[in-house]
């Protein structure tokens, strides 16, 4: 049953983000970051000890840890993280000590996509 929700939340969220393109006429540029930020924004909430979106993923698992949403959720879950540890640096640092992976392997993939195909434009 899990591998149901986690397909139908997924394919859900990547619906939302089609139709903010088809319907609103968004560019993907702004639909990613639309979701990113309703990721982040969703984190942010906290009911009892976890946040709204941990209990999210309680129930949805790679549904909602797979999509961009995801990256938003790890950007303020780092952050208030080491907030707590470390106080204001600890926003920033973070950000970085959570994301760190998947920044570096866009990077690295990108330039090896690069080297590969020629580049347009």
């Amino acid at each position: 049953m899990q591998f149901i929700w986690a397909f139908v939340i997924g394919g859900a969220i990547c619906v939302v983000g089609q139709l903010m393109i088809d319907v609103m006429r968004m560019t993907p540029a702004h639909t990613m970051s639309a979701l990113v930020v309703a990721g982040a924004v969703v984190d942010g909430i906290v009911i009892g000890n976890k946040s709204l979106y941990d209990r999210f993923i309680e129930f949805a698992g790679a549904g909602a840890t797979v999509p961009i949403t995801s990256f938003g959720n790890s950007l303020v879950h780092g952050a208030l993280g080491e907030l707590k540890h470390h106080g204001a640096i600890g926003i920033i640092t973070g950000i970085f000590e959570v994301t760190s992976a998947g920044i570096s392997a866009a990077i690295i993939f990108s330039f090896l996509a690069a080297l590969v195909f020629k580049p347009q434009g």
